[in-house]
């Protein structure tokens, strides 16, 4: 019930995920009525008759606007809510929502609780790395005021979640801070790289803002703020680059003519960093999987969160961040109550 573009575009999402994977079966929860005329509309309603689909009835809806408080007192039967629900009732194994984040990471928490050993979740998502990879950064927005402590467990749950779905025996963990000497950064920064440096993650140091492009770390760990304006600066940067292009290539006769020769050049570019590749950021940190969709992502996109949620159920990924909690965090637990 939830996205800039409705209900049409994540039944439309659910059909692709659903022909892509047959060993998938979705919940579609939300206003009975109005998804059964998105599906009848849509020419998928055959969904439902093979028994893949099913329609959970929620009567309220979160939106963009509700505050945190409002989505978690007064809106207990929302389509968020109850899509969350079913996750803690062993209905689903994960939840996916394109809706208002900061009222889905509340609910998550509050329904699901976090792990034992984590005492805040984190967004991660996979960004492209200009080598042909991708990189998992974290945290995106979920917590913005971190202490040290949580941008280790972030560490510890976003090299689990990379080892598991990139099938990676040691992923390189960065730290992202405004340069590359020790010297340089906040006290958060500086005291999180010590408590790195005594874990045993691969921590391969600091990761400056040039570099998050590049293959240097397999993750990159900051606070929810300084994550998510870098993030939406990405965006802003990849749009301005698309406005230019678009603009210089139809300036004039002769630029047109060249952008008709360059199209499969431009087209391949475009597909290299389309966002609809990479939406789906995994809400981590929680007893069962949660994905956020981007607000504004298409059917495309949607139907990659769809994938991304399926694959880490797939792979167990909360029960093997409740292990690895257990195996990275105790001693510089310790170590970090010493220090202070």
């Amino acid at each position: 019930m939830s996205g800039d573009a409705g209900t049409a575009v994540i039944v439309e999402a659910a059909a692709a995920a659903l022909q892509s994977d047959p060993s998938l079966k979705l919940l579609l929860v939300g206003n009975r009525q109005h998804i059964e005329s998105c599906l009848t509309g849509s020419g998928t309603d055959s969904l439902m008759a093979d028994g893949r689909v099913e329609i959970v009835e929620a009567d309220e809806v979160v939106t963009m606007e509700d505050s945190v408080s409002v989505a978690l007192r007064s809106k207990k039967n929302s389509s968020m809510r109850v899509a969350v629900n079913q996750v803690k009732e062993g209905t689903a194994g994960a939840c996916v929502s394109a809706g208002n984040t900061a009222a889905l990471v509340a609910i998550s928490k509050f329904v699901l609780k976090t792990l034992p050993g984590i005492d805040r979740p984190a967004i991660c998502t996979v960004i492209p790395a200009m080598h042909g990879g991708h990189t998992h950064m974290l945290d995106l927005g979920a917590t913005t005021d971190c202490t040290p402590q949580n941008l280790l467990q972030f560490a510890v749950m976003g090299s689990v979640l990379t080892g598991a779905v990139d099938a990676l025996d040691s992923p390189k963990v960065g730290l992202l801070n405004i340069g590359s000497e020790d010297l340089k950064g906040n006290e958060l920064v500086k005291e999180t790289a010590v408590l790195l440096q005594q874990s045993s993650l691969n921590y391969v140091g600091y990761v400056e803002g040039d570099e998050i492009y590049t293959d240097k770390a397999d993750v990159i760990v900051c606070d929810g703020f300084v994550g998510n304006v870098s993030l939406k600066t990405s965006e802003g940067v990849a749009r301005m680059v698309s406005h230019y292009l678009k603009d210089e290539f139809t300036r004039t006769p002769l630029n047109k003519l060249i952008g008709l020769l360059a199209r499969p050049v431009l087209l391949a570019f475009r597909n290299r960093i389309n966002p609809a590749k990479y939406n789906g950021a995994t809400l981590l940190g929680l007893r069962g999987v949660v994905i956020k969709s981007h607000g504004g992502a298409d059917a495309q996109a949607f139907a990659n969160a769809i994938k991304i949620a399926h694959l880490e159920i797939a792979k167990n990924v909360p029960e093997l961040i409740g292990q690895q909690v257990e195996n990275h965090l105790p001693d510089t637990a310790n170590n970090a109550r010493q220090a202070t």
